[in-house]
């Protein structure tokens, strides 16, 4: 007897009669399933890159290591190009002596982007000796900073000696701001104090956030901050 349920052009006349019953449905086993899945998972591999959607754990685990490659790949480029940057600017690191006649090379023209500490000091003057001690510390620690002494009377004929020690800031050759004298400085001044100072003005990168002794902080020197 023929199989009711083959597929045939004469059972499905018999079909359409109602001679015989419909066809029945072929049941779907687990094998099925698992065929299924192996057949497009070979579709996958032999078509187009896959989605992250349909990769395995092992897929993905290979994919993120080859983002994190690229995100440190182009971290690392990026930190190169800024050491590069910081190693141009970091040119000076010492202090150079000037007098009146290199005035303008070693300021006026010290280059764009180049902030300049000059000290106006003479010897005999404690707290002139105080501050050059800390100009070489400071010189050494942002050498991105141009840092330049003078005695007073070479750079600036008759620059009276109640006005040392003096400090002018300048940026790209212009005068930005200057601390002049025992009013703002003294032998309590400490290395800290006069860096915190520098770095309100721009002219040093300091991690200093406060002044290191704010209960002593001069009014005067608050006044020049805020009329930058």
């Amino acid at each position: 007897m023929q199989n009711p349920n083959e597929d045939t052009e004469w059972n499905d006349i018999l079909r359409s009669k109602g001679i015989i019953p419909p066809k029945k449905e072929k049941e779907i086993t687990e094998e099925d399933v698992i065929n299924l899945v192996e057949q497009t998972v070979r579709e996958k591999q032999n078509g187009e890159k896959k989605d992250m959607v349909d990769m395995s754990l092992d897929e993905l685990d290979e994919l993120e290591d080859d983002e994190d490659e690229r995100i440190l790949e182009e971290y690392r480029r990026r930190r190169i190009a800024e050491l590069k940057e910081q190693a141009r600017k970091d040119v000076f690191g010492e202090v150079i002596e000037i007098s009146g006649q290199d005035f303008v090379n070693q300021i006026n023209k010290a280059g764009p982007g180049v902030w300049v500490v000059l000290l106006l000091h003479k010897q005999g003057i404690p707290i002139c000796a105080l501050l050059t001690e800390y100009l070489n510390h400071l010189a050494r620690k942002f050498p991105a900073t141009k840092f330049v002494k003078s005695i007073s009377t070479t750079c600036i004929p008759n620059y009276p000696d109640s006005n040392l020690p003096t400090i002018f800031i300048y940026y790209e050759g212009d005068l930005k701001q200057q601390f002049a004298g025992p009013r703002l400085f003294s032998l309590t001044t400490t290395q800290d104090e006069f860096e915190w100072m520098l770095g309100q003005t721009g002219a040093v990168k300091t991690k200093l956030k406060d002044n290191p002794r704010p209960k002593t902080r001069d009014v005067l020197f608050d006044n020049l901050l805020t009329n930058m």
